[in-house]
This record gives C-alpha cells, structure tokens and sequence, in this order.
C-alpha cells in the first residue's frame, strides 16, 4: 500500500482541486514553462494541482497528427517536471502494459473517454495501486459509470474519480449534460469537470479537432454550482502554436484569473 498517494486520495476528496497542463508533451521546455507557473498559482491560491500531460496521444484525428514525446521520453520528462517542481503527477494510457510503466513516475493514471469500457485497460491501471481517473465516454451517460468502476473496483482498488467530457451529437460537436454529473456524483467518489475538452469539437477543422475556449469559464461555473469540486483545464503558453488541441486550451497567462473566477463558486 502506497501510503502517499493515499493521502493524496483523501486530499482529493476533502478539499477542492484542479488537474492542469498542456495537452501533449511537446518538449521539455513548454512543460517547465507550465509546471513553474501551476506551482506559482497553486500556491498563490491554495488550491491542490495535479500536473497533467500526455506521452502519447493515440487518439488524434489524423494519422498525420503529432502524438507525444513516446513513453520512455514522456516519462523521463515527467519525472523531471516531479523532482524540479514538486507537483503530483497524471498522464494518460492507452494499451495495458503502459500503466506499470507510468506507475514509475505518476500518482494519477487516467482512463482516456473513448477507453473508459476497456476492461483489461482498467484492470492493469487498477492493479498499480495508483488513483484512477476515468473519464466519461462521449457515448455514455453518468449513470453507465458504475460499469467501470466495478471493474477497478473488482482488481482491488478503490481509489477512483470520475470525469465529465460531454456527449457527442454529431456534426464535431460536444454538448454537456450537467445530469451525468449529478449521476456520477451518487456514485461515491469525486467528481471532475473536464472544461477544456469539453469545449473542444472533434475532428471540427479538417483532420484536427477544434473548439472554443470562450465556454471554458461558463462550463467550470456551472459545474460548481452542482457541486463539482475538481477541475480539469489544459494550458498552453501560446495555444495558437500548441501541437494538440490549441483552440480549446486556456492561454497560460490567462489560466490564474480563471481559477479565481471558477472558485469564486465552489462550496
């Protein structure tokens, strides 16, 4: 039993929080760039942030899409961003042999939404011991999210959160139904509002997804006024220039005024 990242769990569920940073590692130098000024909030706000990026992101639209450092790099630099800054840890999994990999370096493993009802993806990451972040598929509804957690919950790990993304409609496009949360929420365990990808429209710009950054702020209010107390944002120093889903990212610069605004309606 890892005793830190229990602590951490029961953090989690007793106080308000926020899982941030850039999409996608790009390089060594944007992920410092974030993770220097998400130190610098988290404390300037007291708020617990988790640092999030992706080695590999085996979903993007077009083959021709840029994925990631790759495990290997993404995990030296992520263990890098740890040991200069301090922060806890999250990144993403794909296939089942990346989560004892990842369990190396982060204290979080997140379950990408369009994976979330990949059993042996579940059971691997649950095995770790780490806290596991599922994210709501585009195609299920809050209530349908107690067939994942019984899965991790059956590979003896109960250290579970849930994540809302939206629904998809069709036509590139994401719409929050803010009941799948309120149904997530009778399940037991925190709750997190996905902002930033939830603004996003998939595969909305010719071969790459894009999105409006404009409702981030609307999304997260909302979400705490139905009693979210974890949030999800992506950041980006220059979301123009970023490799992955640039339109939906909130400017680094702006990322501190956002929180404040967000938390002025958590409970």
């Amino acid at each position: 039993m890892d005793k830190e990242i229990d602590k951490l769990y029961k953090r989690l569920i007793e106080k308000p929080f926020v899982i941030a940073g850039p999409c996608v590692i790009e390089s060594e130098d944007v992920l410092f760039k974030v993770a220097e000024e998400i130190l610098r909030i988290s404390k300037s706000l007291d708020i617990n942030i988790v640092f999030k990026a992706s080695f590999d992101k085996a979903n993007r639209t077009s083959i021709d899409s840029f994925r990631g450092s790759g495990l290997e790099e993404g995990k030296r630099i992520l263990k890098k961003v740890k040991d200069k800054f301090g922060l806890k840890l999250t990144t993403d999994i794909h296939e089942p042999y990346q989560a004892k990999e990842v369990a190396e370096v982060v204290d979080i493993i997140q379950i990408p939404a369009f994976l979330c009802r990949q059993t042996d993806l579940l059971v691997a990451a649950a095995e770790t011991g780490k806290i596991i972040n599922i994210k709501k598929a585009q195609f299920l509804s809050g209530k349908d999210m107690i067939y994942p957690v019984k899965k991790v919950l059956a590979s003896g790990n109960d250290k579970i959160m849930l994540t809302e993304r939206g629904n998809a409609y069709g036509n590139n496009d994401l719409v929050v139904d803010f009941r799948n949360i309120l149904e997530m929420k009778k399940l037991g365990y925190p709750v997190v509002m996905d902002v930033t990808h939830s603004c996003q429209k998939p595969g909305g710009e010719s071969g790459k997804s894009g999105g409006n950054r404009e409702y981030a702020l609307p999304f997260s209010k909302a979400a705490a006024a139905v009693g979210v107390r974890g949030f999800f944002f992506e950041t980006h120093p220059n979301p123009a220039k970023a490799l992955s889903d640039g339109p939906n990212m909130i400017p680094l610069s702006d990322f501190e005024n956002t929180l404040k605004k967000t938390f002025e309606h958590v409970l």
